[in-house]
């Protein structure tokens, strides 16, 4: 699977052409500060790219590398979570099954922020997500501090719905669509 948008390009990640690009996303406390607060060594990158790719296996679907089409640089992860709502479980930690719920999450390198590559990657997930996914909504969780977040989030066209509670922090759920009836 492979998105294009007018400046970037969205693939699956590759995990020797896209190490570098993690080890300095996952290593920048800037960044991670919004993303569960621990960088991560570079040695335990290889194993973070795995929980992603085996998401990928599994679903069909994850988190793309994003790369600048003017010089193919690595500018962040922008993509597809999967969640069990009932329980608040991501399917990149676990194996799930039945209707989850599709985030669109995003990352980018601080020295990119401000450029708009996080809404420009976000709008084409979820066009990508209504249109080739048949998805009827799509969710964002993020951290109430984290205001550039935010705006990204009402950009794509979600909206604030409720606070989340997840094991290590409270969230806000953005919302787009509708919940499907159960």
């Amino acid at each position: 699977m492979r998105l294009e948008t007018e400046r970037l390009v969205l693939r699956k990640p590759d995990p020797e052409r896209d190490l570098e690009g993690y080890v300095e996303l996952w290593g920048d406390p800037e960044v991670m500060r919004f993303l569960g607060g621990q960088t991560l060594p570079p040695e335990e990158v290889p194993e973070a790219m795995g929980r992603n790719l085996r998401q990928w296996e599994r679903h069909g679907l994850g988190l793309f590398s994003v790369l600048r089409k003017e010089d193919d640089r690595f500018v962040g992860r922008i993509g597809y979570l999967l969640w069990d709502t009932d329980r608040w479980v991501n399917a990149v930690r676990e194996e799930l099954e039945g209707d989850l719920e599709l985030e669109i999450g995003w990352a980018v390198l601080s020295p990119f922020w401000g450029q708009g590559y996080a809404t420009e990657a976000a709008i084409a997930c979820r066009d990508h997500a209504f249109s080739e996914l048949g998805r009827e909504r799509v969710i964002s969780l993020i951290e109430p501090s984290n205001a550039a977040s935010i705006r990204v989030a009402e950009k794509i066209g979600e909206t604030y719905e409720h606070d989340v509670q997840l094991s290590w922090v409270t969230v806000g759920l953005y919302s787009l669509g509708n919940r499907p009836a159960l």
